[in-house]
């Protein structure tokens, strides 16, 4: 089997992967896989970063429209302070991937990383009673 076929075979499936994990997930379970792929890219785009390779660059672009995806989840009506918060985060880590691309600056994805892992810390920690308690799709605090 040649290289090329394989990688594709594996990108492939681990898309099937993902989608079937999207696909039977809670609201609360979408938001930890957005954080945690946004995690992969920042840590992915480093490596490529620290090598010089400019694949960096569409890995940084993915984890901005991750943390897009964040945003869009967040319902600022009824998530007051809390969604209102994050959404002001989730702004200020775009930001912040944006200028990491720019500067080329390994430091600027480890302090993006570092928020999204809080982040996703006390989202984790949500006590499952309390977890999916919407009545639509939307979060309040993603």
């Amino acid at each position: 089997m040649n290289q090329n076929y394989a990688n594709g075979a594996l990108a492939q499936y681990q898309q099937i992967g993902a989608q079937a994990a999207v696909a039977g997930a809670s609201p609360h379970a979408l938001i930890h896989l957005l954080l945690q792929g946004g995690l992969e890219r920042i840590a992915k785009a480093k490596g490529f970063m620290l090598h010089g390779d400019v694949q960096k660059g569409g890995l940084i672009s993915q984890a901005i429209s991750i943390v897009d995806g964040l945003r869009n989840a967040l319902d600022l009506k009824v998530g007051g302070e809390i969604a209102e918060n994050l959404d002001n985060l989730y702004d200020y880590c775009q930001r912040r991937l944006l200028q990491a691309n720019l500067d080329n600056d390994p430091a600027i994805l480890d302090e993006v990383s570092s928020l999204l892992q809080e982040i996703r810390g006390a989202w984790d920690a949500i006590p499952f009673t309390d977890r999916d308690v919407c009545s639509d799709s939307r979060v309040t605090a993603g």
